[in-house]
């Protein structure tokens, strides 16, 4: 939890820097939540998935140009590169990429259920090996 409140008041720091005003600090990932991750990736992958946590900076809003920091969770398997960012309570966006060219989503901005966003994540870069596959 440490990690956590630190987290929070480095965001509202940054945003008195900036002028702005303090954003409600996004929730780290809930042991529930990275428990939903973490049974869909063994469910896919037939094996335990190293999964960490990490943080990312967003543009919530698309009309302005701040960034906000949410908690992410990150994993890699066969050379792919996954996130799901948390952007609020039950808040959450996605995306897959293989290089920094190669980025690809789910074409769903934000999900309000982790399992959904997972799932989807999962058959859309599913999909997405295939087609690589036929070329």
């Amino acid at each position: 939890m440490a990690a956590g409140s630190e987290r929070i008041q480095q965001q509202q720091y940054r945003a008195e820097l900036r002028g702005l005003q303090p954003v409600k600090a996004i929730p780290d990932f809930s042991d529930t939540e990275l428990w939903s991750v973490k049974t869909a990736l063994k469910e896919r992958f037939g094996q335990e998935v190293e999964v960490e946590l990490a943080e990312t900076e967003l543009r919530l809003n698309p009309h302005t140009s701040q960034l906000t920091s949410c908690p992410a969770i990150y994993w890699n398997w066969d050379d792919c590169n996954f996130i799901i960012s948390k952007t609020g309570e039950d808040r959450y966006r996605s995306q897959f990429f293989y290089r920094l060219h190669q980025m690809f989503s789910t074409g769903i901005e934000e999900y309000d259920d982790i399992t959904e966003c997972v799932v989807t994540l999962l058959q859309v870069q599913a999909d997405q090996a295939a087609l690589e596959a036929e070329k």
